[in-house]
């Protein structure tokens, strides 16, 4: 999957038919593995969130990851998930990339992120540093890590 140039990154609209697929990957990787389920989330509020999905050739979501603006500049990242099917091959990376440039472009310079503990190597290897200490987010041990794009 690394490299390939038939996986595409494009914007998700809010209630589209990929936002469903979407909220079903996010639900599957996120969320089913600690008992919990993103239904019983509000996602109201994500109507307002910048939603991004890569998919494959076969037009398939593989991952997807959300940008919520806080300010002009800076951007939060969250609900970041990549199908288990293609986990450790790039995918993750190359969404984050793309996802980075797009914001970048629409004028962010400022992205933050909180990050499960078991993670925190792949967001350091993307260029991201730690801010603060741990912290406890849906039952599991986070931390806060941002990073600044620079023209």
């Amino acid at each position: 999957m690394e490299g390939s140039s038939a996986v595409r990154v494009c914007e998700i609209g809010y209630g589209t038919d990929e936002y469903r697929e979407e909220c079903l990957l996010r639900d599957k990787v996120l969320r089913e593995p600690l008992g919990l389920s993103l239904f019983d989330e509000d996602l109201t509020e994500e109507d307002s969130q910048i939603h991004f999905g890569l998919f494959s050739d076969e037009q398939k979501l593989i991952a997807c990851a959300i940008g919520v603006p806080l300010h002009e500049s800076l951007v939060k990242i969250r609900q970041v998930a990549v199908s288990s099917e293609v986990q450790r091959q790039g995918v993750g990376a190359r969404l984050m990339t793309e996802l980075e440039h797009e914001l970048f472009r629409r004028g962010f310079r400022h992205f933050t992120l909180h990050v499960r503990l078991a993670v925190k190597g792949f967001y350091d290897a993307l260029g991201y540093v730690q801010v603060g200490s741990e912290f406890e987010e849906v039952g599991l041990p986070h931390l806060k890590m941002s990073k600044h794009l620079e023209l």
